[in-house]
């Protein structure tokens, strides 16, 4: 039974991906920026070929180097960290995720501050904000998956 609400939330993020994709192609199409919305549209394939790929670990950084050349290019796509930052916690060992996601969370705070043309302290408390809520929602979910796990033994 708790494989259900797990499963929402997986789904939930990868829409959210999805959406911030959408907003952020669909924008740069508005303003003729068609190059780097293609590279938008590459990077939804590559994060869909996450479900069919064994090494999931290769995919991360493929799709972390991706998001990082786009967040550099165009700053909506600069929010797609956070979808990515469930991606370093469901993958990698937490020791690893840890320092992937505090890596990406400050590589997203520099790429927005980069755009903005200077950091604040709105670029700085959103992004560390964010992660620190989304690392606890995947460590309870693996917590909760692993009492389910335990309960079905």
């Amino acid at each position: 039974m708790m494989d259900i609400p797990l499963r929402m939330l997986l789904w939930t993020v990868h829409a959210t991906a999805y959406g911030l994709l959408v907003v952020a192609v669909l924008g740069l199409l508005r303003e003729d920026r068609v190059a780097v919305a293609v590279g938008g549209m590459l990077l939804g394939l590559a994060y869909a070929a996450g479900f069919a790929i064994e090494g999931k670990r290769v995919w991360l950084g493929s799709v972390t180097a991706g998001w990082a050349v786009l967040a550099v290019a165009a700053p909506p796509f600069v929010w797609l960290a956070f979808p990515l930052l469930f991606s370093y916690l469901h993958v990698l060992p937490l020791w690893g995720a840890m320092f992937g996601v505090g890596a990406l969370t400050s590589a997203a705070v520099l790429a927005a501050a980069w755009h903005a043309g200077g950091l604040t302290v709105p670029l700085v408390l959103g992004p560390g904000v964010a992660a620190m809520v989304v690392t606890l929602l995947a460590l309870a979910c693996r917590a909760l998956g692993a009492a389910a796990g335990r309960r079905s033994d």
